[in-house]
């Protein structure tokens, strides 16, 4: 019963075929008589969602309230994934310009100073001129805490004098 079960295991091994693997087919691009236009590769049909797409809409602004922590996780982020271009204070001159890369836009020049906090989350998302995206590395809300910081560090650099309070003026003329 068992040499039964051995042989005819053996003969279902041996009945198989690659009918799959060797049915006809079009390679990418290749004509294809009898299709519209005799191509192969053909749209998607209309409503096709890909993968990658998101299905929740994107807030237009800081989706999160706006804490130190927020701030802190923005400046951690912005010192791993922007100041090796954009410099720490956003001036673009990081290390990698200072060895001959292409220098990017200062963030506190006025025309990124008026953009909405959006803008550099897209930047980020989709990237820009010379810069790529950096989806895959740095996740939706790490992206909006960096847009974050970047505004502050853009305030940090323009903020005038007479907006301190007075507790903030004595404690900037007492510092050396």
């Amino acid at each position: 019963m068992k040499r039964l079960r051995l042989v005819l295991l053996a003969l279902m091994l041996f009945a198989c075929e690659q009918e799959m693997a060797e049915q006809p087919r079009y390679d990418p691009y290749e004509a294809a008589p009898g299709w519209p236009d005799d191509q192969s590769a053909r749209l998607p049909v209309p409503g096709t969602v890909a993968r990658s797409d998101r299905l929740e809409p994107e807030p237009t602004t800081l989706p999160v309230p706006l804490t130190r922590t927020l701030l802190e996780t923005g400046r951690k982020q912005f010192d791993i994934f922007c100041a090796p271009c954009h410099g720490k204070v956003g001036a673009g001159d990081g290390m990698v310009v200072q060895r001959g890369f292409p220098a990017p836009p200062t963030l506190h020049e006025e025309r990124l100073r008026q953009v909405p906090l959006r803008h550099f989350y897209d930047v980020m998302t989709d990237g820009f001129g010379v810069m790529y995206s950096y989806a895959s590395r740095v996740t939706p809300p790490e992206r909006w805490a960096i847009a974050a910081y970047i505004r502050a560090l853009q305030l940090s650099q323009h903020g005038e004098f007479d907006e301190l309070t007075p507790t903030q003026r004595k404690r900037l003329e007492a510092q050396p």
